[in-house]
């Protein structure tokens, strides 16, 4: 029978084992969406059979990958502003989450392939959110259009991010002015459309 005082000594090798294991799925599938389970092991200096202790399959460490990154992110968008004018705030938000969604990019290619897109719903819940939420109340303030579906909308923005870092990963965008390409994107396509009959000034 194994000690009391050495259970609580195991669970925090445990814990610490799986902290190391996670953080470098998240930093190899960062770099590469094909990374194996021995190349995460290999990171994160165990064994394979260590890995398989604690995550029973590729995709459940690939979910945790997930997990751990969005949670940082949502921790650093919560000191992201979103008082004010709607506008204003959609771009600071849209500059915080690039820089996330740039960082995550292969991992989150990583995930697609392995996790049932309605589970990467479930992941992004927090994330999309944040963005009806905002959405709604540029609405209110009449600077951002109604006329389309809500939920089209908070998709619009999500696929706008997550093309931008793919073609930023592909070297077809710059990094460096990615911040302001979807910014400007987004806010075009949320911008209210002009009156049908409305004619351009000469």
């Amino acid at each position: 029978m194994v000690p009391a005082e050495t259970r609580p000594r195991r669970r925090a090798d445990a814990e610490r084992s799986i902290t190391r294991i996670v953080s470098a799925a998240r930093d190899c599938l960062s770099r590469d969406p094909d990374a194996t389970v021995d190349d995460i092991a290999k990171a994160a200096g165990v064994g394979r059979m260590t890995v398989y202790g604690h995550f029973k399959t590729r995709p459940e460490l690939v979910e945790a990958a997930l997990v751990n990154a969005l949670q940082a992110g949502e921790q650093m968008l919560v000191d992201v502003g979103l008082d004010g004018d709607a506008q204003q705030a959609m771009d600071r938000l849209l500059t915080s989450s690039w820089s996330l969604v740039a960082e995550s990019a292969a991992l989150l290619t990583a995930a697609q392939a392995v996790l049932p897109a309605g589970r990467l719903r479930e992941l992004h819940t927090g994330a999309a959110d944040r963005v009806e939420h905002l959405i709604r109340r540029g609405q209110q303030q009449g600077v951002f259009r109604a006329d389309l579906p809500i939920a089209w909308l908070v998709n619009a923005v999500h696929y706008l991010l997550n093309g931008a870092a793919e073609e930023t990963r592909l070297g077809r965008l710059d990094p460096a002015s990615t911040a302001e390409v979807v910014t400007a994107t987004v806010q075009a396509v949320l911008a209210i459309p002009p009156e049908p009959n409305a004619h351009p000034p000469h």
